[in-house]
């Protein structure tokens, strides 16, 4: 749409910025091209809540197109929960609404003095006063909205209590349970008393060369609709993972400490779609429709969101809880408060383990009894952490500010002080280096090597290739890389994961869509180009290659399980991932000449 959107929220003032053409073909769009346009406006003296931190949304070149699982948007800034690059994405429809609406992205500025919210109508901005909304779930936030515009199609992107007290974990919710959970956004949103944003359009995408398009998308759609894959999370949803991941040793088990536990059997995602399951729901032109919405009769909810895998892992194994009607639940509390439920699960597991090895007590916690397998009081303390009430104000402020309040920083699963997903690097040795090395702390969506080893979706053509998941190589490390340099790709045009039909079927699309002319060379490129932005964004802030580290306690074998006997080697995936980047394979710094080599010769002042 060539516009990006900028408003100053203590202003209340908005103009149009037209999109460079030249930073488009090279970041291409999403947390590529906003980690390019935020660069310079993020510094280390900023304070991640305070009135100068950017918020950028922002989507890629073909969401709101016909191109299958096109509805992602990137929302960006600096992290409150970890100080550093922060992005999340989402999926549902507010992307492409927000395309139709006239714009790429939005980009907000400043705090407004009262709780405010925008609507963006077919290009006509305005900014309303929030108070009768200040305190509404996003839930009901999205209902009100919708009905003060009249329009039981406008979509929403709001904040719950969580964004409102400014939680360190909160997130971003549109299309009720589509979440943009991960860094902290909601929190950065609630400093700007900004409730929401709603997007109404009946605008189209311009493509480049329609036809060409069109030919790219049905060949896509047709490799899509046959991949098993795909089939696999239509029947049963992204936790349709939880048995081949239990058998793996991949789902972790009480707070990663546990080789195996049978009880994750009772938090499948076909025991979900038997017993609680009222339908599928897709995103914006997805014909996979992992999606979930359920029921419960335990907490007599008819219509609520189903969970993902990874808040079913959270919820469930990791905290050793198998009632899966409970965890079910937990989802929803944290989606209707606007929660990171990665974040949030891991947070509360690790208090349970504190508490069970005597770290902490009652008398920290208010009288509470913090053990392992009482999903009820995982309940109560996302009550209390989106509302920062009694321990849960602690809790709040993400599992490594907990570990470090209480003398153990080294018994919180974070990397760069995010929370680690639900996949256990001890299954696959590929996620070692991933984590290791996301931008954002770390993350399953910048590179998802558990994937590659099971043959669902691996890139053959950049030379991702699976392979025996106990490698400890540094080529292992640099298939790693090339992974993480492709799934940048995705966050930025930007596509969801699911949607893997080969990188020369996207490559075709992608300049259908722009009338660039991509090389398979130019994508692994373009997508080294941007996880380096964001190395050196991250190195401007203060991490440095000490910080590419697991916790100590998840770099030991267990003796029983999936993973019996193994631990990866990091030292060596590291150098050969180094390696790939073009980074120096000990210091694990971009030299000047890669920087150069990459176009990213205005980021060497800030090389140490």
């Amino acid at each position: 749409m060539k516009n990006i959107l900028v408003v100053d929220l203590a202003e209340k003032t908005h103009h149009d910025e037209q999109i460079d053409r030249d930073l488009a073909r090279e970041y291409i769009g999403g947390s590529g091209l906003a980690a390019r346009l935020l660069y310079h406006q993020i510094t280390p003296e900023m304070d991640p809540l305070g009135p100068e931190n950017p918020l950028l949304f922002l989507a890629g070149p073909v969401v709101g197109t016909s191109l299958p699982s096109a509805g992602r948007c990137s929302v960006s800034a600096r992290s409150p929960l970890t100080g550093l690059w922060g992005e999340s994405n989402t999926g549902g429809f507010i992307g492409p609404e927000m395309r139709f609406a006239g714009y790429d992205g939005v980009l907000l500025s400043g705090a407004s003095d009262i709780p405010c919210w925008i609507s963006i109508i077919d290009g006509d901005v305005k900014i309303h006063p929030a108070e009768e909304l200040w305190g509404q779930d996003t839930y009901q936030t999205q209902d009100s909205i919708r009905e003060i515009l009249r329009d039981p199609k406008a979509r929403i992107a709001c904040i719950g209590a969580a964004g409102e007290n400014q939680v360190k974990m909160a997130g971003i919710i549109n299309d009720h349970g589509r979440a943009a959970g991960r860094t902290g956004m909601g929190a950065v949103m609630g400093s700007k008393k900004l409730k929401a944003i709603a997007f109404r359009g009946t605008g189209k995408v311009p493509l480049a060369d329609p036809d060409e398009y069109k030919q790219a998308v049905a060949e896509i759609l047709n490799v899509v609709k046959e991949d098993i894959a795909a089939q696999a999370l239509r029947l049963a949803g992204t936790a349709g993972y939880v048995d081949m991941g239990s058998m793996f040793g991949d789902m972790p088990a009480g707070y990663y400490q546990l080789g195996e536990w049978e009880e994750s059997s009772h938090l499948s995602g076909v025991r979900m779609t038997e017993e609680f399951l009222n339908r599928g729901v897709a995103c914006y032109r997805c014909p996979i429709v992992c999606g979930r919405e359920t029921h419960t009769l335990k907490y007599k909810l008819d219509v609520m969101d189903g969970p993902e895998y990874e808040t079913v892992a959270a919820f469930g194994s990791l905290a050793l809880v198998d009632d899966l009607e409970g965890v079910i639940y937990a989802g929803h509390l944290c989606n209707r408060h606007g929660l990171d439920t990665i974040s949030t699960g891991s947070t509360i597991a690790l208090a349970c383990d504190l508490f069970e090895k005597g770290v902490i007590t009652s008398k920290d916690t208010g009288g509470l009894e913090i053990r392992f397998g009482d999903v009820e009081l995982s309940h109560q303390l996302i009550e209390q952490i989106a509302h920062r009430e009694g321990f849960g104000d602690l809790l709040a402020e993400g599992s490594a500010a907990l570990a470090v309040h209480f003398g153990v920083p080294e018994m919180a699963a974070t990397v760069r002080k995010l929370e680690i997903p639900m996949h256990d690097a001890r299954s696959f040795s590929g996620m070692a280096p991933v984590y290791a090395l996301s931008p954002r702390g770390a993350c399953h969506l910048q590179g998802d090597m558990y994937g590659v080893d099971t043959g669902q979706g691996p890139a053959t053509e950049l030379g991702i290739l699976p392979g025996d998941r106990f490698e400890n190589s540094e080529e292992k490390g640099r298939i790693a890389a090339r992974a993480q340099a492709w799934r940048s790709i995705y966050n930025a045009l930007t596509v969801c994961h699911f949607m893997n039909p080969g990188a020369s079927r996207i490559q075709r699309a992608l300049n259908a869509a722009t009338g660039w002319d991509y090389s398979l060379d130019d994508l692994l490129l373009a997508g080294k180009r941007i996880f380096t932005v964001k190395r050196m964004l991250n190195l401007k802030l203060g991490s440095n290659a000490e910080d590419d580290r697991l916790p100590e306690f998840m770099l030991k074998s267990f003796p029983a399980g999936g993973t019996t006997g193994f631990v990866p080697d990091l030292k060596i995936l590291l150098r050969g991932a180094y390696l790939e980047h073009g980074w120096g394979p000990v210091s694990g710094l971009p030299s000047p000449d890669t920087l150069k080599a990459y176009g990213l010769d205005f980021t060497i002042p800030d090389l140490p």
